[in-house]
């Protein structure tokens, strides 16, 4: 990705002509949270009360799914959202998805997926553990699976406009502002950096003293 800041303010640059298309690119950051919390609730309610399933399963399947999500995030922000194709379509369409977030990475209306894009990926997600899983055990896995993605959005909007002080998530912060300002080739976890390190895309540790000094705006 080009190493180019065009903005660290809050404001939201349009990306459509269309007033439709535009309206379904932009999001308040709430609205993850209102749409998928009481769906979480719903799945585990419904697993707790299905007498096929224990609750040793349960819990078992809620941290599997959790785990599942971080790989996704993964590999998800690495391999498609950085994936910048040649031709000016592919590149239209990397910006429209993940590119504006390079540019504009404090515009808080698109900081979270838009449920344009949250919505059929859930589906698809939904459908295919469906099918690896089984009825049984599909609500409490991917009740987990939706809590690991809820965490990174909300983590991923915090990291951009909260002050942090907390030394656990202080990391987190100063992990993903390395990406932004340091290298988009690396540090590809939003809400951990697990896989980065495990894939070695994580960042070098004698570039902790140089991101201190980074400020949001800087150029590298």
């Amino acid at each position: 990705m080009q190493k180019k800041y065009i903005s660290n303010e809050d404001i939201t640059a349009r990306m459509f002509d269309n007033n439709f298309f535009e309206a379904l690119s932009r999001v308040h950051p709430s609205v993850p949270v209102i749409m998928y919390l009481p769906l979480i609730v719903y799945l585990l309610h419904y697993s707790y009360g299905n007498p096929n399933v224990k609750y040793s399963s349960i819990i078992l399947l809620f941290i599997f799914g959790t785990f599942i999500w971080t790989f996704t995030e993964y590999s998800l922000h690495r391999f498609i959202f950085h994936y910048v194709p040649a031709n000016s379509i592919g590149q239209r369409l990397h910006y429209i998805f993940h590119g504006v977030h390079h540019a504009y990475p404090r515009d808080s209306r698109r900081l979270v997926m838009p449920p344009s894009v949250s919505i059929p990926l859930a589906l698809l997600f939904y459908w295919m553990f469906y099918h690896l899983l089984g009825p049984r055990f599909v609500y409490p896995f991917f009740s987990g699976f939706l809590t690991g993605y809820l965490f990174y959005d909300v983590t991923h909007y915090a990291i951009h406009h909260f002050s942090i002080k907390n030394g656990l998530f202080l990391f987190i912060k100063k992990h993903h502002m390395r990406h932004h300002y340091m290298d988009a080739t690396k540090g590809f976890g939003v809400s951990q950096p697990m896989w980065d390190i495990i894939y070695k895309t994580n960042f070098e540790t004698e570039n902790s003293a140089r991101v201190q000094k980074l400020r949001p705006g800087d150029h590298v």
